[in-house]
This record gives structure tokens, C-alpha cells and sequence, in this order.
């Protein structure tokens, strides 16, 4: 059997303020329509099914075009006789057992095997037993429900799930509802474990992958592999697949000493190589001052260099900063409890109250990014 493992889709993304010719924010088109190429591509492959580890949506109010981008996908995998496993993650999970989940809407498709429910849910499929766990509402209920799996040995045994991998604990995204997962649930009695919510393309046991997300989300994630896996259950083998988005470009770092603010935009649209005007790249460059004071720039700094781009992010580094500061970005890919943390160390605080103080600090932002999701699409 071939399977074809993806996750954290973020159907609903936006950002960046660009719009298509009728009004559309951009990122958020090409996300859906990288999506459907994505499907497409996978349907050449005619896996024998399809699983999706979590974060399908964005939110858990999702936009009209995240709904109308699925049910496409939908229809395109009915047609072809492939079926989709999916399970809510973190972000398009309902936040109370009394809200709805977005998994309602779409779960009328008889090719979709759907597990959003706080609950344990099997699929079978030929051979194979797909045993599903969306995410939780409380970290010990993965412990809880994990007890309900029965390991049939004439089955293949796949294990379908969402949260943080404690062997990679240190790259910690913290999000609202994201919880780990540990050797006992990550165990060698599954053939494969797929998993989502970590947005880079990783092997965390010798039978787990993360597939990673198939788009770049945000510049922290500059360094990952994007796309999707192929587990083939007989060969036991785990191979990458290719699969279209948005690419993301480090320009690297442009000494800026001495240099005036017009060289300092020439040096970066060299950096560039001269982008076509249908690119939509997003793209990261540090501008390092060395041991001189960072200078304002103007408001319109990037308003040439950047026009064909779908973003350019700006760092900064110079003797006032331990470390690069960003200009100029996007207000959704700013990681808000990460930032939280950093500013706290920063602080002349004592040390044995830093830790209390962020996390207490931690958890009331977590608190009001969840308060946020239930409220927005």
C-alpha cells in the first residue's frame, strides 16, 4: 500500500497586505491555490490513500474560500477513488466539547475519514488500520485515549496524530493547545506514525515522521524542507515528496557600514539577482551596522525593492542589539510568546522570579490568542 502523509495545510492564511485583481489577499490565494496543485500532483502518484496530521484550516471558524479550496480536494480525490484520513490540530480544533468543529461541514464525503472529536477514532482501509487521535483539550487525554488502540498483527498499524514530539521538545512552537507527545504514545508498535504541528519535514523515531507543512508559515522556518512523504507499507520505506508553494529565500547578511540608505537598497536588490515581476517570493535579509548606531530608515525604504516580491523582511543588527531586530514585518508571523520570553530576559529582573514570571506571562497570552481564535474566521 502507498501513502502519501501531509499536515498543516493552514487553509485560511493570510498576511502580508498584497491583493490579487479582485481584492483577495494574495498570500492567502496562493496558499489555497498550492494546495490544490498539491492535490493533484498526489493523485498522479494513485497513493491507495491520502492522510492529513492536523491543521487542514487555519482557525476554527474557517473563511469561505478555505471551505470551498477542501471540498474541491474532496471532489478531486472522490473522483479518483482516493481516500482522506484527517484529523483536527491545534488550530482548527473547537475549543469546547460544546462548539463545532469545521470538520462537520465537509465530513458528508464518503472518502473522508474524519477524527475531531476529542475522541479515538479507527479507519480501516484494505490492510491497513489507521488509528487516529486529533488533538486533545488536556495533555493527559492522549495518554487516556492511546489506551483504547488495539494492535491487530495482521494489519498494517498506522498511527495518525497531532502535537510535539518530546525527543524534539527544544523547537517548541508554543501555540495555543500544543502538547507532547512521548516515547510512550511514539512507540515501534505502529509500521509508521504520522504526524503534525511541527512545520518542518522530520524523522523523530526510527517509524515517526513529521511530513512538515507544505508551505513556509513563518521566517523561523527558513531552513526547513517543505512537502510531503510517501510511506509504502510493504517496503517500509519513507520517501519526500516535492509539492508546490510559496518559496522562501535567506538573501543573507549585507555588511551596511558606511554605506549610504540608496547603496544599502542597491546591495540588497543585487542580493536579489533582479526578481521577475510574476515573483512571488517571500524573502529574509540582515543588514548589519556593526559597531555603529542603526539609522532610521525611510518609510518607503522598500517600496522599490520589494514591490515584486510577496514580502521582504527586513533584520537589523547593530551595536545596540544582542541580537537582529526585525523591521518591517507582518504582524501575523510575529510569535508572540517567543517574543514574550525574550523580552523577560532581557529585563533586570531576579533570576529565580524570570521563569515564574514567564510562564505565568505565557500562559495569559495563550489564554487570549485561544479567546481570539473562537472570536475571529
Amino acid at each position: 500500500m502507498k501513502i502519501v502523509h501531509i499536515a498543516d495545510t493552514h487553509l485560511g492564511r493570510a498576511g502580508f497586505n498584497k491583493t490579487t485583481e479582485d481584492g483577495s489577499n494574495l498570500r492567502e490565494t496562493l496558499i489555497y491555490n498550492n494546495f490544490i496543485a498539491s492535490i493533484e500532483k498526489i493523485i498522479q502518484l494513485k497513493p491507495d490513500v491520502v492522510i492529513h496530521a492536523g491543521d487542514l484550516f487555519d482557525a476554527v471558524h474557517p473563511k469561505t474560500k478555505a471551505y470551498t479550496t477542501i471540498l474541491t480536494a474532496l471532489d478531486l480525490l472522490e473522483e479518483s477513488c482516493i481516500p482522506l484520513i484527517a484529523i483536527a490540530g491545534n488550530h482548527s480544533m473547537q475549543k469546547t466539547m460544546y462548539n463545532i468543529s469545521p470538520f462537520t461541514v465537509i465530513e458528508r464525503y464518503k472518502n473522508l475519514y474524519p477524527a475531531y472529536s476529542f475522541k479515538y477514532e479507527l479507519a480501516e482501509i484494505g490492510n491497513t488500520h489507521l488509528h487516529l487521535i486529533p488533538n486533545m483539550l488536556h495533555a493527559e487525554d492522549y495518554h487516556n485515549t492511546y489506551k483504547k488502540i488495539q494492535i491487530n498483527p495482521n494489519y498494517n498499524n498506522i498511527l495518525v496524530t497531532h502535537g510535539l514530539a518530546t525527543t524534539i521538545q527544544d523547537r517548541k512552537l508554543s501555540t495555543v493547545a500544543e502538547f507532547e507527545l512521548d516515547e510512550n504514545i511514539l512507540t515501534d508498535k505502529f509500521d509508521y506514525i504520522a504526524l503534525g504541528h511541527y512545520h518542518g519535514q522530520m524523522q523523530v523515531m526510527p517509524n515517526a515522521w513529521y511530513s512538515g507543512s507544505i508551505e513556509y508559515l513563518t521566517y523561523g522556518e527558513i531552513g526547513d524542507v517543505k512537502g510531503g512523504l510517501v510511506f509504502d507499507t510493504d517496503k517500509h520505506t519513507v520517501s519526500h515528496l516535492d509539492l508546490p508553494h510559496i518559496p522562501m529565500v535567506d538573501l543573507g547578511i549585507i555588511n551596511c557600514t558606511n554605506l549610504t540608505t540608496k547603496e544599502i537598497q542597491d546591495r540588497i536588490w543585487d542580493s536579489m539577482g533582479g526578481k521577475s515581476k510574476d515573483s512571488h517570493d517571500m524573502m529574509q535579509v540582515t543588514l548589519d551596522f556593526e559597531n555603529t548606531s542603526v539609522r532610521q530608515l525611510p518609510p518607503d525604504f522598500l517600496e522599490y525593492i520589494s514591490e515584486d516580491l510577496l514580502d521582504l523582511k527586513i533584520r537589523i543588527k547593530s551595536k545596540e542589539t544582542s541580537q537582529p531586530q526585525i523591521q518591517h514585518q507582518n504582524l501575523n508571523t510575529i510569535d508572540y510568546i517567543k517574543e514574550f520570553g525574550n523580552f523577560i530576559q532581557q529585563q533586570p529582573i531576579n533570576e529565580l522570579q524570570k521563569p515564574i514570571i514567564e510562564k505565568c506571562g505565557s500562559e495569559t497570552l495563550k489564554t487570549v490568542m485561544m479567546n481570539h481564535l473562537d472570536v475571529t474566521e
